[in-house]
């Protein structure tokens, strides 16, 4: 199996695994859309590799949902149905909450201190009407509540499933009102994670990630009518 060469700047790892996860990245920031199909030509010339680790690449990306293989006519991103949506948001929201609560056990002074810090500059970023930083600083604020529950089947499980709706989660629009809301329950959230409150915690956190349903829906429904129009 062919490794990376230093020039690439990746080193001892497996090519296609530095390829899922170039792809993974490309799909989950939203650079490759719901429905979007896979142009082997333009990635194998982008990452610099042949066909082979690619094409691997893309059968481990299929297994874990984010792309559908096409019989004869390659990949494409996967897109989502609504009663997906909503299935996966409600299983992200237990996560959540469960994290929120084993955080809450074991969570120390300096990982709080550092989620406080992310939301100081998240709420500076809402100020400022900069969208783009303030749900950069939002995923962080989430992602290092599960990394403080000290779980890592928990986190696996969550990476996989956030991954999939991570765009549409993160880097949507919202109305003034819900932008506030979700300020406030992200000062409700530090609040209780100093008071060590994890039931707390978790009722706000499910509640939290269920308000998002709505719009991460609508999102996902924009980019399959886009894509699809694009097919047409």
């Amino acid at each position: 199996m062919n490794k990376i060469e230093t020039g690439l700047g990746i080193n001892r790892r497996y090519l296609h695994d530095e390829v899922v996860d170039r792809m993974r990245d490309l799909i989950r920031s939203g650079e490759l859309e719901p429905r979007a199909r896979v142009n082997e030509s333009e990635l194998t010339e982008r990452f610099g590799i042949s066909r082979t680790p690619l094409r691997e690449a893309i059968k481990i990306l299929a297994t874990e949902g984010l792309l559908e293989l096409l019989p004869n006519r390659g990949a494409r991103v996967a897109s989502l149905s609504q009663s997906e949506i909503e299935e996966m948001i409600e299983v992200i929201a237990g996560l959540e909450a469960t994290a929120a609560d084993l955080a809450c056990r074991i969570i120390t002074d300096a990982e709080i201190e550092g989620i406080s810090r992310d939301h100081d500059a998240m709420v500076a970023a809402w100020k400022a009407g900069d969208e783009g930083m303030y749900f950069a600083l939002n995923r962080a604020i989430h992602e290092a509540v599960m990394r403080a529950s000290r779980n890592a089947t928990l986190g696996g499980i969550y990476d996989s499933l956030s991954g999939r709706i991570q765009r549409s989660r993160y880097a949507v629009h919202q109305t003034p009102e819900q932008w506030a809301q979700s300020v406030d329950e992200h000062e409700q959230m530090i609040r209780l994670l100093r008071a060590r409150d994890g039931d707390a915690l978790a009722v706000l956190m499910r509640a939290h990630i269920r308000a998002r349903t709505p719009v991460i829906a609508q999102n996902f429904g924009a980019a399959r009518r886009e894509a699809t129009a694009s097919e047409a």
